[in-house]
């Protein structure tokens, strides 16, 4: 594991960069100006919905039984709002995935690479719209296992662990293959995913337990949630465009070693076969 922690090191420092703090603006302001407008239109007529089929399903009665079983009677008054914040939670972080994957991305790739890895040659293996395509993808199969796991949210320690899994998943298969996208080959890429699977897994994972924090700051905020919403929404968004932006850097730094090191054992293979 000491490429994962290297890479993570040379990640914090370049986190610290101003031109990376400035790259997290373009994103944010991107994600926020598309939920404000969504929000503006939709919030409560969803708020609306929910209450009805809450009543309508008796909803209100089995939630606020679970919630006294629980320790979290005092939820009761907002369990719709509560309950509408972890249905938009993946959307939202679907917005911020392809936001930072178009505005972002392109910068720390130049950032790292030029800067600590100019001998690399780039073989362009990949493409932002394979990239695009490859994130809405996973994220359909996220999204399925992230409403299966609601449940545990009445389990924080649960609820954490479970995310951070999940991320760690997502961020390890679509994070990797933008790192790798403009330097490695398409055949590169597959083997680098196969031979580095578990310290992709364990970067993705350890960013996981950072990306369960704008959800615990949604949660933490509940009991004031309909007043407090667009507070916390431009909150979580935020949280999100900083921790991937540190994710990017942290797959892009390691990927980018692996990758030199994939190409010097490969070298002199070719050079003994006459290649």
């Amino acid at each position: 594991m000491r490429g994962v922690l290297n890479a993570y090191g040379r990640a914090v420092l370049s986190q610290m960069h101003g031109r990376m703090l400035l790259l997290s603006v373009v994103p944010f302001l991107l994600s926020l100006g598309v939920w404000a407008v969504v929000l503006y239109f939709t919030l409560q007529p969803l708020l609306d919905w929910l209450t009805g089929h809450f009543f309508d399903f008796e909803l209100y009665q089995y939630s606020s039984r679970w919630l006294e079983d629980i320790g979290l009677a005092m939820l009761k008054t907002v369990v719709v709002p509560l309950f509408a914040m972890l249905l938009l939670l993946p959307l939202m972080i679907l917005t911020a995935l392809i936001f930072i994957g178009v505005a972002a991305v392109p910068a720390i790739v130049r950032h790292v690479g030029d800067r600590h890895f100019p001998h690399l040659e780039k073989r362009q293996g990949g493409s932002l719209v394979k990239g695009i395509g490859k994130a809405i993808s996973l994220f359909l199969v996220f999204i399925v296992i992230w409403f299966c796991l609601l449940p545990l949210y009445a389990v924080p320690p649960l609820a954490i662990l479970s995310s951070a899994l999940l991320w760690g998943w997502l961020t390890s298969r679509v994070m990797s293959y933008d790192a790798l996208s403009e330097h490695a080959s398409e055949e590169e890429i597959g083997i680098l995913q196969r031979e580095k699977k578990w310290p992709l897994l364990a970067i993705g994972v350890a960013s996981g337990m950072a990306g369960s924090l704008p959800a615990i700051v949604w949660i933490g905020g509940a009991a004031i949630a309909v007043v407090m919403f667009p507070f916390l929404l431009a909150a979580a968004v935020w949280l999100y465009v900083l921790i991937f932006i540190f994710t990017g850097l942290w797959f892009q730094y390691y990927c980018l070693e692996a990758l030199s090191q994939l190409r010097a054992r490969s070298e002199p293979t070719m050079e003994h076969q006459g290649i």
